[in-house]
């Protein structure tokens, strides 16, 4: 961890660095909760809640966004121009939510879906950012918006029939790719493609774009708007297509290595790289199929579109032949969260016996909360991560599997924060710990709670 310096006090393990106070309490980490949760305030510029603020100010919070009637610069004006103000954005909080489904309605699960989509709302393009940026939680370190999360919230969005909001996540996203179709780990809010620091591209996320297209635009409902859609993101599908095409290694068939969701640096190709660009070309092929993206627009970006299917068929072969039948997280390692990406929703028709290394998986993932770690082979810190956590709740869902999908909802839903919100990650102990909201989380749940349209033979 970059600018951490260590204490030995008392037995236990101080790491003090810019992002909190990290403790290991024997073998177990111990992270502080960064806040509660986050609302807007009346100059719509996003809040975060610690503890005790929360506890001090959540009785002012208006509307189920639980808008803060105070300002930066003093609001719209005098106190009553500005609680007019907020007591406005309340209720268009109010008429969002009524205006599009929110899933999980009726059940026990409908108040973290709200939540979820709530905290989504406030994350997504506060006051000072570019529209449809999505920050990925309120802590400074997490202003940044990856385009992995915007992938998963504009399918969140367009799912619970938000499709305006949809597509402007993915413009977000689209104005930022570079012309060879490459993206970068993560991006600063405002636009304009500037990153905040040297992390350098990772190359999962034209995969994730392209299945947020399809996924975007299968969840369209009206013909013409859905036309207009696919217009609309044709550069972004056609860019990202070219990217995964031009890492296939012309030897192995497969991607070249890159850093994925893990975000650290690789020189071995990983299971969540292989996976997601699988996947990629896959719903490219589909858009081809479709007759969503011109064939002219493909060769304009030096995809030849008649190759589309075989280039699929290819990379999931060579995947199956170098990953399966485990699908670990490197050949040969050990079991990781990203066997997900290998079945419904992210592929139409699930990769053979990718649901049972899945299951096979859990165990090895498994952290004494009940949560899982990205993989077998993470730190054995004790903590559980709720995104992997919701991945194999998207899952066992989009599989199912009811009875396992209840228990991976039910233990997400009891591990929130006093406010309501998903926090990044849970210790050992059951609190949450580090961010919240997350948005990864926050769009998988509601993804969980929403069905998977079907699949229009994808594969």
């Amino acid at each position: 961890m970059r600018g951490s310096r260590r204490t030995l006090l008392a037995g236990t393990l101080v790491v003090l660095a810019s992002v909190g106070a990290l403790v290991w309490d024997g073998r177990h980490a111990v992270i502080a909760l960064h806040q509660e949760t986050a609302v807007r305030d009346v100059d719509g510029a996003l809040v975060p809640l610690g503890t005790g603020r929360y506890a001090a100010q959540s009785g002012v919070l208006l509307g189920p966004g639980r808008v803060l009637p105070t300002g930066g610069g003093g609001g719209a004006g005098g106190g009553d121009v500005t609680l007019g103000t907020a007591t406005g954005m309340a209720a268009r909080d109010v008429g969002w939510l009524a205006s599009a489904e929110v899933p999980g309605d009726g059940t026990a699960y409908a108040d973290m879906a709200r939540r979820a989509l709530l905290d989504l709302r406030v994350l997504t393009a506060p006051a000072g950012t570019s529209p449809g940026a999505v920050l990925a939680a309120p802590s400074t370190n997490w202003r940044y918006v990856w385009p992995r999360d915007a992938a998963f919230v504009a399918v969140a969005y367009a799912r619970t029939g938000r499709h305006a909001e949809a597509v402007e996540v993915l413009g977000f996203l689209q104005a930022q790719q570079e012309d060879d179709g490459s993206l970068q780990a993560r991006y600063l809010p405002t636009g304009e493609a500037a990153v905040p620091d040297d992390r350098g591209l990772q190359e999962d996320g034209p995969g994730w774009a392209l299945w947020a297209v399809a996924e975007v635009l299968r969840a369209q409902t009206d013909p013409v708007a859905a036309e207009a859609t696919g217009q609309a993101l044709t550069p972004l599908a056609t860019r990202s297509a070219a990217r995964l095409i031009a890492q296939v290694d012309a030897v192995t068939g497969l991607p070249q290595p890159s850093p994925d969701y893990w975000e650290v640096s690789e020189d071995r190709l990983t299971l969540g790289i292989a996976a997601t660009s699988m996947v990629g070309l896959e719903w490219a092929a589909w858009l081809r199929r479709e007759g969503v993206v011109a064939d002219e627009a493909w060769r304009s970006a030096g995809v030849d579109p008649d190759g589309l299917e075989r280039q699929a068929r290819g990379l999931r072969e060579a995947l199956v032949g170098a990953f399966g039948p485990d699908f670990p997280r490197h050949v040969g390692g050990r079991p990781d969260a990203a066997v997900t990406f290998l079945l419904p929703p992210f592929t139409a028709c699930a990769v053979p016996r990718a649901e049972e290394a899945r299951r096979a998986a859990v165990p090895q993932m498994r952290r004494p909360a009940g949560g899982v770690a990205p993989g077998a082979g993470w730190r054995s810190d004790g903590i559980s991560w709720t995104p992997q956590t919701g991945l194999m709740a998207l899952a066992a869902t989009s599989g199912g599997h009811e009875a396992e999908a209840a228990q991976w909802l039910g233990w997400l839903d009891a591990h929130r924060t006093r406010a309501g919100s998903l926090p990044e990650k849970v210790l050992h102990d059951g609190r949450p710990a580090a961010v919240a909201p997350l948005a990864w989380t926050s769009a998988l749940v509601v993804l969980a709670l929403t069905p998977t349209p079907p699949s229009g033979g994808a594969c």
